[in-house]
């Protein structure tokens, strides 16, 4: 697939896989093309980045449209943005269509987003429109996207209680984290966060793509194996759990 990722402020992967870090919380949203289906990973942070979000894979894929969201963890920097993809098929952990689903959830996420920085107004608006997941990962889901097939991993919990990770095999194998993996920060242990857990999501992680794959956090830059576990060994000692 000859396109150029780089012109529309995208970062090239591999063949047909992209991503970009979105400005102000620098979290990274991922595309999978594939011949038949565009897989979305994760949304934005609210209605008018998911709208540019959608301008610009159109322009990418010459008017193609997102047929295909993963959603990494309900959280508003994640998810906020998906109500703009119409018709899309809406994929999360198992628990989090509940979650999101929820009067409480909608709430949660517009406060936590305004106690960001986020526009109260647009928040708002975005929680109003929330989209929970239609289909939901317990296990491993293989999604066929025509020339290809992906891997969705419900690997939590961790970071959340309900993460979701995304292997794109190739000569490379990519692996989109959420954030269950940080580069540009200290790992974030918000009050959903299950720190016991958080060191076997990620050796679920590492098992699944391999000592040469590119892992890609959900707030910072790609790293490798050895990244991934030296930040495993921190969290382990940081909530003191093997």
């Amino acid at each position: 697939m000859d396109i150029d990722w780089e012109a529309h402020g995208w970062e090239r992967l591999a063949d047909g896989v992209g991503r970009r870090r979105l400005p102000v919380w620098d979290a990274t949203v991922g595309l999978v093309l594939g011949t038949r289906a565009v897989l979305l990973y994760d949304t934005g942070a609210s209605l008018a980045e998911g709208a540019e979000l959608r301008s610009q894979i159109s322009a990418l894929t010459g008017g193609r449209k997102v047929t295909h969201i993963a959603l990494s963890h309900p959280h508003f920097d994640h998810v906020l943005g998906t109500a703009v993809f119409a018709g899309a098929e809406v994929f999360g952990a198992v628990g989090s269509d509940d979650l999101l689903g929820g009067a409480r959830a909608r709430e949660e996420l517009r406060a936590d987003a305004v106690a960001q920085g986020q526009d109260a107004e647009a928040a708002e608006a975005a929680a109003d429109v929330l989209v929970a997941p239609r289909h939901v990962v317990s296990g491993e889901w293989t999604l066929d996207l025509g020339d290809r097939q992906v891997l969705l991993a419900n690997v939590g919990p961790g970071h959340s209680g309900h993460d979701l990770a995304l292997c794109v095999p190739g000569g490379r194998e990519v692996v989109f984290c959420g954030d269950l993996v940080e580069e540009s920060g200290e790992p974030q242990a918000g009050p959903d966060a299950i720190p016991s857990r958080w060191p076997d999501a990620l050796d679920r992680l590492l098992a699944l793509g391999g000592e040469e794959a590119a892992y890609v956090p959900g707030h910072g830059a790609v790293v490798d194996a050895a990244f991934v576990r030296a930040q495993r060994a921190e969290l382990a000692r940081r909530f003191e759990v093997s």
